[in-house]
């Protein structure tokens, strides 16, 4: 049943594989349009923009499709939250990329639904399950990798000699960055008025003034 108030706002995404099914004399985009529209009003969403990828291959990855990327680009930011596709496989063709995209849409925290089958993107099927648990393996493996690279650099620095002191001139590892780094030239104007000022007050050149003086 519609909900009742504002409407809740989404945005359709159409594909059509073929170029031959592409232009003013095919049904592919209206047959999508008109399932999405249908869905939507059905369960009181509004569809206020619409995003098209005309002869892209269902199972070319999402990141790489001008009119989806186009479509993250429109609702970043904007409090939209939903996309609705014709049917999964609109989505994607390939198993693979409809998981890796769906993945990527969920952690953006944005809604994905097929209109035929609002259910079909979460179902929990052995083979959905697989690719979730393969893709959660390969995440957890490059952040593995990344902090051991993190780390033998840090390694490799300490072995160079980067553990001196600050005040033996040695070079830091990690840590917060002190006002030589981040202000270098303002550090060494400084010193050079701290030695202006020492040789101005030198005891030395308080007696010669004084021997001129008497």
């Amino acid at each position: 049943m519609p909900r009742q108030g504002k409407f809740k706002e989404a945005v359709a995404y159409l594909r059509t594989s073929s170029a031959a099914n592409i232009g003013a004399d095919k049904d592919s985009d209206r047959r999508q349009r008109e399932a999405i529209q249908g869905f939507a009003r059905r369960a009181g969403i509004e569809v206020v923009d619409e995003f098209y990828d005309p002869a892209v291959s269902g199972s070319d990855p999402v990141e790489s499709r001008p009119g989806f990327i186009a479509m993250l680009k429109r609702i970043e930011g904007n409090g939209i939250r939903t996309i609705i596709v014709e049917t999964a496989s609109r989505f994607a063709r390939d198993l693979m990329v409809q998981e890796v995209g769906y993945a990527m849409l969920t952690e953006r925290g944005i809604e994905l639904i097929a209109a035929d089958s609002p259910q079909s993107f979460i179902e929990d099927t052995p083979t959905a399950r697989l690719i979730r648990q393969v893709l959660g393996a390969v995440s957890e493996f490059d952040k593995a990798m990344t902090v051991a690279k993190l780390r033998g650099a840090r390694d490799r620095k300490r072995k160079d000699g980067a553990t001196r002191t600050r005040r033996d001139g040695g070079a830091k590892v990690e840590g917060r960055k002190n006002h030589a780094e981040l202000r270098p030239q303002v550090v060494a104007e400084a010193k050079r008025l701290r030695r202006r000022r020492a040789a101005v007050l030198s005891p030395d050149r308080d007696r010669a003034i004084s021997r001129r003086l008497l």
